[in-house]
């Protein structure tokens, strides 16, 4: 063992590795380790200055070939077999998972031959990496993002690290032990949070890099991350209060005819969204003519009955778009190592633009800013941003950044840092929105608001997007929201579906936007036009507005919405406190209540901020449910009855409402 101190980095030469341990934020560390000469120059998710930079960690190398850095609360040590162990205050809260003989006696030494990091070289290629640690008993993990499962404690999972359409990946966990683990790589693998031991995977990379934090409680792991990763922005004004989108509307009358009749029956609507197939091919990046004659007048329209315009747009380029001979000479599209070069084939034979090329960003962001921006379009709507690949087949892809299988997790970012970054140009510092179908570690940074993928219409559903939202926040993620009602609906009129749409809806007023979306079936409705392209040629669902399911379900929705409406001034504060900490707007009961064992237990409850207790009815038929409400004083905000905490109760939950609970 070789070490040396490296302006206050710990530097171990390790048979062919290289590893480097460092002060990196608030008691914090990174680790990168490396077979290469050299550590590459990317940071990845780890874009802010960080805290005290200035200040060296404190170092030891001692005598028996063991060394140790501490950064505040936070100190990790190397055997002389290369071993790392961590401590939070001097107690061991993660060791590498070693089972092999080096000449010592110890707790590690055994015959087995397993070894904490893995390599395994790629013909030709890097290296695949294993990154093993020892499980400790009783730990409960959370955070990694948003996977579609009820699991909120991750422990005994494993998952995917790669982001399908629902699936987002992004690798922060927050462990019950109280430190804060990323995982700083985009490229392709998986993890598993097993009860013998915990295993990192990346199917290619140059080098492991991982970032480590401690604190009291994961209020303050999220803080720290969130320092050292970035914070969600300013939201723009008047976008708290309804959103209303449909598959599709397909002209512009249509938009304007439904925006009007809000108007005229006195219902707030903040938003309005233009989805899909507008255009008139995939990769043409403006409005179809033939059904959107003017859209600067229709904008102009919207904006003075108080509606912003959301617009949909696409990374697909169809190889008949205006638009693909120049990408594809320029070489702006994202490439296949094998085959055909097709990436997507959903109506056209297509290419995705390669958003890790800043050329292309800008490519893209030109094309937008000309026509739709221009035209008074206020956000954008970043669709199969994952990218949305034909088949997930990741070793197929090349960027311009390299394999996709290094790199590929990044690319949502990526793409909204195209509209990001053009939008900055245009107005500096101006608050900005952007509706993203996928996001990784830091998106939040970029004014990204990830929703929760073209998820079922049905309970098990919905009972999974509670988990995702607040896997999400704990991720570093405050900006989230869902299709309420799910996107995928068979028949419009089953009873079923409309008892799901108002619990749904119930759900969404206490989430950080309500936003009514969804693929209302069967697709019954003739098509505008028997062209094989342009924007009157594609399906569309049935009407999705708050009166399209009938008066009962109407005064249901209208009663909620005037929930949200006075809710608004809250909600308000805490976005400026993510903006500030980093602190979600959803949050699982032991975010708030770390000292309640039982907290720690709750997956289908939360908090909404700090003062709302939330019991979203998740079964068809529930007419009620049980609440646990945790130390204090709680008000039920239907009938004022005020209840101490340290009890469960049973609430009442008639189809208009749901039980939720403020704190006194």
């Amino acid at each position: 063992m070789e070490y040396r101190n490296d302006n206050g980095a710990l530097v171990i030469g390790h048979q062919n590795e290289t590893l480097r341990l460092e002060a990196w934020g608030q008691d914090s560390l990174r680790i990168r380790v490396t077979e290469y000469p050299d550590f590459t120059a990317n940071d990845w998710a780890l874009s802010e200055p960080v805290a005290n930079a200035d200040r060296q960690a404190d170092i030891t190398v001692n005598d028996d070939g063991t060394a140790a850095i501490e950064n505040g609360r936070l100190r990790a040590t190397v055997n002389a077999a290369g071993v790392l162990s961590f401590f939070r205050d001097g107690k061991l809260i993660l060791r590498e998972y070693y089972r092999s003989y080096f000449g010592t006696e110890s707790d590690e030494s055994r015959c087995l031959k397993i070894i904490a990091r893995d390599w395994k070289p790629i013909v030709g290629g890097d290296y695949g990496l294993t990154l093993r640690f020892d499980a400790n008993d009783g730990e409960k993990i959370f955070g990694m993002g948003q996977y579609q499962q009820k699991y909120l404690d991750l422990k005994g999972c494993t998952l995917e690290l790669a982001q399908r359409n629902s699936q987002v990946t992004v690798p922060f966990a927050v462990s019950s032990l109280g430190y804060g683990f990323l995982w700083n790589h985009p490229g392709v693998g998986a993890v598993t949070f097993g009860k013998n031991m915990t295993e990192w995977h990346a199917a290619a990379t140059k080098q492991l890099d991982y970032w480590l934090t401690v604190a009291d409680d994961p209020a303050h792991i999220v803080e720290n991350y969130t320092a050292v990763t970035g914070r969600a922005p300013a939201v723009p004004d008047k976008l708290l209060g309804l959103w209303q989108s449909k598959l599709r509307y397909r002209t512009q009358d249509e938009v304007l005819e439904v925006a009007r009749k809000y108007k005229k029956l006195g219902i707030p609507l903040d938003i309005i969204v233009i989805d899909f197939f507008h255009w008139t091919r995939q990769g043409d990046w403006h409005f179809d003519r033939d059904y959107w004659p003017d859209p600067k007048a229709m904008c102009d329209e919207l904006h003075a009955m108080g509606t912003k315009v959301v617009v949909s747009v696409w990374p697909s380029v169809d190889r008949k778009s205006e638009n693909f001979g120049e990408m594809y000479d320029k070489g702006y599209l994202i490439r296949t190592e094998r085959g055909s070069i097709q990436t997507y084939d959903f109506q056209g034979d297509c290419l995705e633009i390669d958003c890790t090329n800043p050329a292309a960003r800008k490519f893209i962001w030109e094309k937008c800013k000309q026509n739709y921006y221009d035209f008074g379009i206020d956000c954008f709507w970043l669709d199969n941003a994952e990218p949305d690949y034909a088949v997930y087949d990741y070793d197929n892809y090349r960027y311009y950044l390299g394999p996709a299988l290094e790199v590929t997790n990044i690319y949502p970012q990526l793409y909204v840092r195209a509209f990001e970054d053009g939008i900055e140009a245009e107005h500096p510092g101006e608050p900005r929105l952007h509706l993203v179908r996928s996001g990784w570690a830091g998106s939040q940074k970029y004014s990204t608001l990830i929703w929760s993928g073209d998820v079922p219409s049905t309970f098990a559903a919905l009972e999974d997007q509670v988990a995702a939202g607040l896997n999400m926040g704990l991720a570093g993620i405050p900006w989230w929201t869902t299709d309420i009602g799910g996107f995928m609906t068979d028949d419009v009129n089953d009873p079923g579906f409309k008892e799901l749409l108002l619990r749904w809806f119930e759900f969404a007023v206490y989430t950080p936007f309500v936003r009514m979306h969804g693929d209302r079936g069967p697709h019954d409705i003739p098509a505008l036009s028997d062209s094989d392209h342009g924007g009157g040629s594609l399906y569309t669902g049935h009407a999705n507005e708050l009166w399209s399911y009938g008066e009962d379900a109407f005064a249901i929705m209208k009663d909620q919405l005037k929930i949200r409406d006075g809710l608004k001034p809250y909600v308000a504060d805490l976005f400026k406190q993510a903006s500030a900490t980093g602190a979600p707007l959803l949050r699982t009961m032991f975010y708030e209540f770390p000292d309640d064992a039982k907290a720690w237990e709750l997956q289908d409850q939360y908090m909404f901020g700090d003062r709302y207790l939330v019991a979203p009815i998740l079964h068809a038929g529930e007419r009620s449910r049980d609440v646990y409400l945790p130390a204090g004083q709680w008000q039920n905000v239907d009938d004022g009855q005020t209840y101490e905490g340290g009890q469960t109760v049973t609430a009442a939950a008639p189809l208009e409402r749901i039980p939720v609970f403020k704190r006194l």
